[in-house]
């Protein structure tokens, strides 16, 4: 789902409990989580630290590229001219190192997204506590995080979670005998 239509649904489910949210006087508020992990001092510093990490395997992969750029561009042009075995073997050569550094590139993919989930997760454990205290000393009853697609809420206030409420007008609804797919 469209995080954009997730934040639409939950703001009409919060107007939807209308007279309970107006009593408890329910402020919204948005976060950029992504942007405020990656501007506090430690989500700099930590996002420096795996740039750099990863800056010397980018300049080697970018020289193999080119390496297999100027095979591709001599089997292009010269191909013609060489013998069957001769085309043969760079064409093969060619799709080898292709090959390897396709493997390389996934396997340091794998690696930096391992780096920065160990990296970043205690820090995003520790804005998560801040967005509460914020929250909570702000007296906001909702954070939506507009960063996330799918999960889009923070933080709720106990006062404005409707799941009880939903989950009873579901079951009185649709009952434990409504046919699977039926709206």
């Amino acid at each position: 789902m469209n995080h954009k239509i997730a934040v639409y649904l939950i703001l009409a489910i919060l107007q939807g409990a209308g007279l309970r949210a107006q009593q408890a006087g329910t402020r919204v508020a948005v976060v950029d989580g992504q942007r405020a992990l990656l501007e506090t001092r430690e989500g700099k510093k930590a996002f420096e630290q795996l740039r750099a990490r990863f800056e010397a395997r980018k300049k080697e992969f970018d020289s193999r590229q080119n390496e297999i750029d100027q095979l591709v561009d001599q089997l292009n042009k010269s191909g013609s001219l060489m013998n069957d075995d001769k085309r043969a073997q760079l064409a093969d050569s060619t799709a080898e190192k292709k090959k390897r550094l396709q493997r390389d590139q996934q396997d340091a993919t794998d690696e930096a997204q391992k780096d920065q989930q160990q990296i970043f997760q205690p820090i995003s454990g520790r804005l998560d506590s801040m967005i509460n205290k914020y929250a909570v000393d702000n007296a906001y009853s909702v954070v939506l995080d507009y960063s996330v697609p799918g999960n889009p809420v923070r933080y709720a206030a106990m006062g404005v979670d409707i799941t009880k409420e939903v989950v009873a007008l579901y079951d009185k609804t649709y009952g434990e005998g409504a046919p699977p797919g039926k709206p």
